[in-house]
């Protein structure tokens, strides 16, 4: 079954239930032609260039309670922090001054950012570098909160659906969180012109092979623009915190299925691999990853981002460190490409 997989890889074509649950269950025999077949795939549609993005992190404060992640609603332990305009308009400044041409603002739920301020602050961006993009990543809004922001300039928008099947997706959330909303706020997204991206954790509680297909089925269906995958890590201060860490292997094994089935797709190697493993970014980037978001985010404010433990944000993955990030990246035969980095359908 491998010969026709590996054929079609790259295609388009996609695969069934069929054939994913027989990748998914012979990782160990398969990864290396796996793994071999979706870097070709990446540098054949990238030439070798990895993109960056500018991540800035603008709020912890978050209305949602979901078992794994470090920001939710009842960690009390938390120190909470808003990012106020000045701020965000030194770390745009001090990036676009490094060459960034797309900033990411990641933040949690946060009701206090109405579609007024969020417009405003894609504004002072788009003021500062006319030319970047601007990525939201703020959660579930209402589609004509998306509509709005899209009007006052927002281009692109990730919000990973996590799971794509109900009822692990109620193991891993409060029952006042509806999986049939999330994945409702990603067509609503599509629709209204925005670049989307999705994507889903790996080795998270409850996790099963049946999960991983239905995630790989959806993303079939949705086609997005992005998709950000990483390994499932641990938060001391959530109800998960005596759960493993997912596996850095597996999250690379499912990044070439990805970059297989979407050859021309924009996918990071983020920073939960490099939180579980030093070398963890550049198995990404063997396995098809084709993009990477340097942190931008003040220094003192990076600790308190924290939606998991030991976050890997504070060396090479700080901005401040692009010099040695691009030796590192050089030295797997790559180049950094400072620019806005669209997702082409054609070409």
């Amino acid at each position: 079954m491998i010969e026709g997989i590996l054929e079609k890889a790259g295609s388009g074509a996609g695969f069934d239930r069929r054939e994913l649950r027989y990748l998914l269950e012979n990782r160990e025999q398969l990864e290396k032609r796996v793994f071999q077949k979706a870097e070709a795939i990446s540098r054949k549609h990238f030439h070798g260039k990895i993109y960056v993005r500018g991540l800035i992190e603008f709020t912890n404060y978050c209305k949602n309670n979901c078992f794994y992640c470090g920001i939710r609603r009842d960690n009390a332990g938390l120190e909470r922090f808003r990012l106020d305009v000045g701020a965000m308009e030194d770390a745009v400044r001090a990036g676009a001054a490094m060459g960034f041409r797309t900033f990411v603002l990641q933040g949690g739920e946060d009701p206090y950012f109405t579609d007024e301020i969020l417009a405003d602050r894609i504004a002072r961006i788009k003021a500062i570098c006319p030319d970047a993009a601007v990525t939201l990543s703020v959660g579930e809004r209402s589609r004509e909160s998306y509509a709005r922001l899209k009007r006052a300039g927002a281009d692109r928008f990730l919000l990973r659906h996590e799971t794509a099947d109900a009822d692990h997706y109620g193991k891993l959330h409060p029952s006042e969180m509806d999986p049939e909303k999330r994945k409702r706020c990603l067509w609503d997204l599509k629709a209204l012109g925005y670049q989307v991206g999705s994507g889903f954790m790996v080795g998270s509680p409850y996790q099963r092979i049946e999960n991983l297909i239905e995630d790989f089925m959806f993303l079939q269906e949705l086609e997005p623009a992005m998709m950000g995958i990483g390994p499932y890590v641990r938060h001391h201060a959530t109800p998960f915190r005596d759960f493993s860490c997912g596996s850095v292997d597996l999250a690379a094994y499912c990044i070439a299925i990805l970059r297989m089935l979407f050859p021309k797709a924009n996918i990071p190697s983020t920073t939960a691999m490099q939180t579980l493993a030093k070398d963890g970014r550049n198995r990404g980037i063997r396995a098809g990853a084709n993009v990477f978001m340097p942190n931008l985010s003040p220094r003192e404010n990076r600790r308190r981002y924290a939606i998991y433990d030991n976050k890997a944000s504070f060396a090479l993955e700080a901005a401040e460190n692009l010099e040695t990030l691009k030796d590192q990246i050089a030295a797997l035969g790559y180049t950094i490409d400072m620019g806005r980095g669209d997702y082409k359908v054609e070409g």
